[in-house]
């Protein structure tokens, strides 16, 4: 999970946008946007990050927040 690439994508697109890259991406198609990442689950991964913090940020959470909960999450899961 690379940060930089989240907070790109975050800035550069909308919740519709990132929504329909995750339905493509889900059917092992080609997203219509760029996404960045060293194989195609650390992409996915970046994807939903970033549909996490944007619905976080609508609800009126700070980015940085955002992707604090978001890391947590995935800590909790992992552990």
């Amino acid at each position: 999970m690379q940060i930089p690439v989240i907070k790109k994508l975050v800035e550069q697109y909308s919740l519709a946008q990132l929504q329909s890259a995750e339905e493509a991406m889900m059917e092992e198609q080609k997203p219509a946007i760029e996404v960045e990442g060293k194989d195609e689950g650390e992409c996915l991964t970046h994807v939903l990050a970033s549909i996490y913090i944007k619905e976080k940020m609508e609800q009126g959470t700070a980015f940085n927040q955002a992707l604090r909960d978001f890391s947590q999450r995935v800590r909790k899961s992992i552990s």
